[in-house]
């Protein structure tokens, strides 16, 4: 008999697994770190091309980003499972899988320019009610209205996040279709909510050091990044 479809049934972790996750990481990194380079290098390449075209740009790259995670998540289970890494695993979610990955892009792309939107709203509202008022009162108003609106998109950006945090490997790995996905992935994030904020806070501090150099510290972080993404991964969800 045919085992039962996987169902996305995840478990709660310790709040200090994350930093278990980013030591994987980095030591699925410091293996190979020669392939892990020329897998940053090349994907960073690409999607700066992409992006170069207004607007859609943006919004291609969005949606490829799930192909690409997949990828990347395939080099680190070919790599824990100790066989050979080839910078063309990078390309594993163009090749299993494709629409459903693309699909978990289109939600991202969705939730993402919808609250972009609100956010635009509301700082424009400021703004016009700003001008309409005075001077040194239309300040404040403007200064609140965008405050307001920054505030709504970190607010709103974190459900968006967690829906698709583990969505590309579910989809990938284990056949799930893009919604079933999304809700297992945002399940698992609600369930472990204390982990994820400490691991999210710790990216957030990681990727600013990185954008210092010109942007080369992503080299390292992309591939220490993906690698603990697969850690949380494997130790989040029940049977993989």
């Amino acid at each position: 008999m045919a085992p039962p479809p996987f169902d996305g049934d995840c478990r709660e972790v310790d709040p200090g697994a994350c930093f278990d996750w980013l030591r994987q990481g980095w030591a699925l990194f410091i293996e190979h770190p020669g392939v892990w380079i020329g897998c940053a290098v090349l994907m960073l390449i690409m999607l700066l091309a992409i992006s170069i075209v207004p607007l859609f740009g943006q919004i291609a790259v969005n949606l490829l980003l799930p192909l690409f995670g997949a990828g990347l998540l395939q080099l680190c289970r070919q790599q824990s499972e100790g066989k050979a890494l080839e910078i063309a695993d990078l390309f594993a979610g163009f090749k299993h899988n494709t629409g459903s990955l693309v699909m978990v892009g289109v939600v991202y792309v969705a939730g993402i320019f919808g609250i972009a939107f609100v956010a635009f709203l509301l700082v424009s509202a400021g703004v016009l009610g700003g001008a309409i008022t005075g001077r040194v009162g239309g300040f404040g108003i403007a200064l609140g209205g965008f405050m307001l609106a920054t505030l709504l998109v970190m607010v709103l950006s974190v459900p968006v996040i967690m829906a698709t945090w583990f969505a590309p490997a579910l989809v990938f790995f284990h056949d799930m279709q893009p919604i079933p996905a999304m809700k297992a992935s945002f399940a698992a994030g609600v369930k472990n909510w204390l982990a994820m904020s400490v691991f999210g806070l710790i990216l957030t501090i990681m990727a600013f050091f990185a954008m210092l150099p010109i942007g080369l510290g992503f080299l390292l972080l992309l591939p220490v990044f993906s690698g603990a993404v697969y850690a949380s991964y494997r130790d989040t969800f029940v049977g993989v």
